[in-house]
């Protein structure tokens, strides 16, 4: 059975507890309204660790527009029972003032060494603050062995990453791929307020990135770039972003040979909803 902790101090004293009894400790980040994907991660965690725990926290800090925080899908109980056939040991679902003790601008002067001023980062200026924030703190709380987080996510989990290397963090950051719809759409919760016949429509985000893909040797990086930005601008969809980036940098590349980790990363409203995806081109 699924223990639910409310509290930062009793979820705290029982992984102390679990962790003097020789127990590792997996750990999934989530903000609910959970997908395939989350639960493939969960079910990761739980077959590599002796623990396993999953966050479920809206945080207000890494919306740059109250509006979207506003219309966040919130279901606790519905969440946990999703979560229920994955057998994991505790879902931790905190109040704000759990997670930010001494208010919300507490904890975000972690540097992310510029990698927060691109793609994402440029049209949504603060969020990876707030993310860096709440990971950050939620590690602090939780102390795992292992990080698990999902590849859609790509800007997000390089973030994360530099941040575990650069403070130190004993946390192991698990990467896994991206989860994804029939259609190849990147399974999201914002994808449930797309209408029917665009959701069936979204799987070319996917299938113009694999066409980049498929093309890194035959085209230039502005020719892949362009034929993508103009595949992708029909209705309903209108691309924010299409970019080739150096993966470790997150910097735009200009020549595929030029770097030994190349993605493709976009993003793409539909619907008055955006949607992210990426594809590693080069590795």
């Amino acid at each position: 059975m699924i223990r639910v902790i409310q509290s930062a101090k009793e979820l705290s004293d029982v992984v102390i507890f679990n962790r003097d009894k020789g127990y590792s400790i997996g750990f999934v980040p989530t903000m609910g309204a959970l997908h395939e994907g989350h639960i493939t991660l969960a079910k990761k965690s739980k077959r590599e660790n002796d623990i396993t725990i999953v966050s479920i926290f809206v945080n207000p800090t890494q919306f740059n527009d109250k509006k979207d925080l506003d219309k966040y899908t919130r279901d606790l109980d519905g969440d946990i029972l999703k979560l229920i056939p994955t057998d994991i040991d505790i879902v931790f679902a905190p109040t704000a003032a759990e997670v930010y003790p001494d208010g919300e601008q507490a904890g975000q002067e972690i540097d992310l060494a510029g990698l927060d001023t691109y793609m994402e980062g440029k049209f949504r200026p603060g969020h990876f603050r707030g993310v860096a924030q709440v990971v950050k703190r939620l590690l602090d709380i939780v102390m795992p062995d292992k990080l698990y987080m999902g590849q859609k996510d790509f800007q997000q989990f390089t973030i994360i990453d530099h941040m575990i290397k650069t403070l130190g963090i004993k946390t192991t950051l698990v990467v896994c791929p991206t989860i994804r719809e029939e259609n190849s759409l990147a399974m999201s919760s914002r994808n449930e307020r797309l209408t029917k016949e665009t959701r069936a429509k979204a799987g070319i985000i996917y299938k113009t990135l694999q066409t980049i893909k498929r093309n890194k040797s035959k085209k230039s990086i502005a020719e892949l770039t362009e034929n993508g930005l103009k595949k992708l601008s029909i209705h309903p969809f209108e691309p924010e972003y299409l970019t080739i980036v150096d993966g470790y940098k997150l910097t735009p590349v200009t020549d595929i040979n030029a770097s030994d980790y190349v993605v493709a990363c976009v993003a793409v409203w539909a619907d008055g909803v955006r949607l992210i995806d990426n594809i590693i081109v080069k590795k």
